[in-house]
């Protein structure tokens, strides 16, 4: 069952929008968070990253932050979607930070 959110959104290049969070799984079972534009319903971003090497207790969230996602993290924490990062964990050539997911989804 997929859970949404609204929340205003300012994006690294200057746009402000509201943005739906619908949060789901991916496959691994691990919290999944999609950006929704609310203005035409266009999808903005993925604001969550799968991590097959890592285990995420049921109330953690991967959080992609970097490359086109810039702000994201930033953002989920100012609207309490998301806590500060309580661990990070490498994957590739980032750094992902691992937060709890602060609402009920």
């Amino acid at each position: 069952m997929e859970n949404t959110i609204s929340i205003p959104f300012s994006s690294p290049y200057g746009e402000f929008m509201n943005i739906s969070l619908v949060f789901g799984q991916y496959r691994n079972g691990q919290r999944a968070i999609e950006m929704i534009d609310e203005a035409d319903g266009a999808p903005y971003a993925v604001a969550s990253v799968a991590l097959v090497d890592e285990s995420l207790a049921a109330d953690e969230v991967a959080i992609k932050n970097w490359s086109e996602n810039a702000g994201v993290l930033e953002s989920l924490i100012e609207n309490e979607i998301v806590s500060a990062p309580i661990r990070w964990v490498s994957s590739g050539f980032v750094q992902v930070p691992i937060c709890k997911l602060l609402v009920e989804a």
